[in-house]
C-alpha cells in the first residue's frame, strides 16, 4: 500500500514570515501540535508545539517572533508513491510520529502521521515504527 492512500491531503502550512502567535492559534483551530511550513509553493520547514515552547517561549521568544526562528529547517518527508511500510521504518529511524509527505517534484501534498498507519494500515507497521520511535535518544534534546 503507498502512503498516498492513508495521508491525510492538503494539509494546512504557515509561513516562515508567520509569528509564533498565528501559529499557535492555527494549531489550536485544528488540534494539532505539527504545521509544514511552505514558501513559494515549497516545504522549507516543519514547526511543532514543542518548537514554539522550547525554541520560542523558552528562549525568551514572544508571540511575535517569526516562525523561520524556531522552525526546524531540516525535514524529514516521504514521498506520496512510497510503501507505508518504508515510510513507517524511516518514521522509526529518525523517532518522528508524523512527516510531510511530498510528490516527486517536492511539493507537499499530505501528512502521514503515526495514527494514519494505526488506524488505516497493519497494526504490526505502526507498532514496529513506535518502537523505534520510543528509544531513547540525543537526536531530539
Amino acid at each position: 500500500m503507498k502512503v498516498s492512500e492513508i495521508m491525510s491531503p492538503h494539509p494546512l502550512t504557515v509561513s516562515p514570515d508567520q509569528t509564533l502567535g498565528e501559529a499557535a492559534e492555527l494549531m489550536q483551530r485544528i488540534d494539532a501540535g505539527f504545521l509544514p511550513v511552505g514558501e513559494d509553493d515549497r516545504l522549507v520547514g516543519m514547526l511543532t508545539d514543542r518548537d514554539i515552547a522550547i525554541r520560542g517561549v523558552g528562549a525568551g521568544k514572544g508571540p511575535g517572533a517569526k516562525v523561520r526562528e524556531v522552525m526546524t529547517d531540516d525535514v524529514c518527508y516521504c514521498f506520496e508513491d512510497e510503501e507505508i511500510e518504508a515510510a513507517a521504518r524511516n518514521m522509526g529511524a529518525q523517532q518522528i510520529r508524523r512527516v510531510p509527505v511530498i510528490d516527486r517534484d517536492k511539493r507537499l501534498v499530505g501528512v502521514l502521521s503515526l495514527g494514519d498507519i494505526a488506524v488505516r494500515q497493519a497494526a504490526e507497521t505502526a507498532g514496529d515504527a513506535l518502537e523505534g520511535i520510543a528509544q531513547p535518544s540525543d537526536l531530539h534534546g
